[in-house]
């Protein structure tokens, strides 16, 4: 009998020599001559690590795409690299400098766009394209790229709406091409060895999952629209609303608060829970829900709220029973007390500190046999009782493990990291990433219905077959929203 080890660190050391065989390689690794043309649509924030990381994993980036022209962007973030160099002369943070290395230095061959329909339309070299947009603009670009025989890797979750999701891995089916979402850390060992060791039974039939994150860290439960601004010059605001509704520009809603605004983004739950939620979604074999429960503070029609449960019903797993899974977020410190947090008998007694539990956003999984606590803050595991993992055969590696994915579990260090390497790997190879439409879309749907839940202000009893909450048929136009006039793909 083996002991599993307690942390990811300690796994690593002592089961590497059985993954050998078992990893996929970048895509640089695998021949120049085949090299993957990759348009990259929002090349700002996210977009740009998107946009690094695909290249570095072995991808050709021959078009960038924003709706802040790019080379006013460039010109901007040039200016404050230069700002950056002078400070570094004078003993200030090299890291700042380190940001003249622009991506207009480093793919001075791509073609500039700010309109993705235009890029798509009429450039024909393009194999596969980022979207690395805010959520609004995710089913839109995915689709169109999808229509055009495009491959895709689309920022988490895959879309804005439940229908879009659904819609999403529809058609990647049926165009044949190779997807994969943003959610990183799906690629890394840690959540892959967890699911491993939660499959193989360490704490028996899971019937409980809480998990939880600090976010937001912008604004939400706003009341009403902030008041107009002028477009700052190089902003095409008409194609950054795109799809939906129209309002007028503010700094309070582009370049980042738009999270925290229904219209445009997906709230706490929506940017951290297709993270978060994802090794026992995974690990469980969960699919839909029956039922989505709520408890919100400062939830408003048009933002989400400050602090929320959100607490799902499954009626099955693929160890045998029905699971409870609970979201919280806007779990925050006051006085040394966290405010609104999983119940203490969770973790208070045997876990460590509050602050390993609670740093920035973890789970526990509650089994039959005991507790399995996932530090996705630290990418560590930790079972109770301890007693668990010394006498249980430790299990074999049974999922693929990528190259840049073992250590780095963000997907974006040295040689691009695991999920980038994994989808252009399928592109190649068309074998699936493992995060692909197929797993994430009805993934991405779950994260949504608890946003429809909370948006309604109510219980939803789901009908995941039909796309129907069965007691709320005023759900159905945030179930499948309009767009506005130009930008219907159905």
């Amino acid at each position: 009998m083996k002991t599993i080890p307690l942390n990811r660190r300690d796994f690593l050391r002592v089961s590497a020599a059985a993954t050998l065989g078992f990893y996929i390689l970048p895509a640089s690794a695998r021949g120049a001559n085949s090299r993957i043309q990759v348009g990259c649509i929002g090349i700002g924030g996210k977009g740009r690590s998107d946009t690094m990381a695909t290249a570095a994993a072995g991808a050709a980036i021959v078009a960038l795409c924003d709706v802040a022209n790019p080379r006013q962007a460039e010109l901007g973030r040039r200016k404050q690299a230069k700002s950056g160099e002078s400070k570094k002369a004078k003993g200030g943070d090299p890291k700042k400098a380190k940001a003249a290395e622009t991506i207009l230095d480093l793919f001075p061959d791509a073609r500039l766009f700010t309109d993705y329909r235009e890029m798509l339309a009429t450039m024909g070299g393009i194999d596969a394209v980022t979207v690395s947009t805010p959520d609004h603009h995710h089913f839109p670009a995915s689709m169109l790229a999808m229509r055009k025989g495009r491959h895709v890797y689309c920022q988490k979750p895959i879309s804005h709406s439940i229908w879009e999701a659904r819609r999403l891995a529809e058609a990647a089916a049926q165009f044949k091409v190779q997807t994969q979402m943003g959610n990183q850390a799906h690629a890394g060992e840690p959540i892959r060895r967890g699911v491993e060791l939660v499959r193989a039974g360490v704490i028996g039939r899971v019937t409980e999952v809480h998990a939880w994150t600090n976010r937001p860290i912008w604004p939400q439960g706003m009341t009403a629209w902030p008041n107009a601004e002028p477009v700052p010059k190089g902003l095409a605001w008409d194609l950054w609303i795109g799809p939906a509704p129209f309002h007028d520009y503010s700094p309070q809603i582009a370049p980042f608060n738009w999270r925290g605004y229904w219209d445009f983004g997906a709230g706490a739950l929506g940017d951290m829970g297709c993270h978060i939620m994802d090794m026992p979604y995974w690990a469980l074999g969960l699919t839909a829900p029956q039922s989505v429960e709520i408890w919100q503070e400062g939830g408003t029609e048009i933002a989400a709220p400050h602090r929320s449960t959100v607490t799902y019903r499954f009626p099955t797993s693929v160890l045998g029973s029905p699971v409870k899974f609970a979201w919280y977020d806007g779990v925050v410190a006051k006085e040394g007390v966290y405010q609104h947090a999983p119940p203490e008998e969770l973790w208070k007694a045997d876990f460590p500190t509050a602050d390993h539990v609670f740093r920035r956003f973890d789970l526990v999984l509650v089994g039959e046999k005991g507790r399995m606590f996932f530090g996705r803050s630290r990418q560590d595991w930790v079972f109770k009782p301890e007693s668990l993992t010394t006498d249980f055969t430790e299990p074999p590696i049974t999922l693929p493990r990528v190259a840049g994915g073992a250590e780095d579990a963000t997907g974006e260090g040295a040689g691009g990291g695991g999920p980038y390497v994994e989808w252009l790997n399928a592109i190649k190879t068309g074998t699936p990433a493992l995060s692909n439409f197929a797993a994430s879309g009805p993934f991405s749907e779950t994260v949504l219905l608890g946003n429809l839940a909370l948006r309604l202000g109510k219980r939803v009893e789901w009908d995941a077959k039909k796309l129907v909450a069965k007691n709320a048929p005023e759900a159905a136009p945030i179930i499948r929203r309009r767009y506005r006039k130009g930008w219907d793909l159905a």
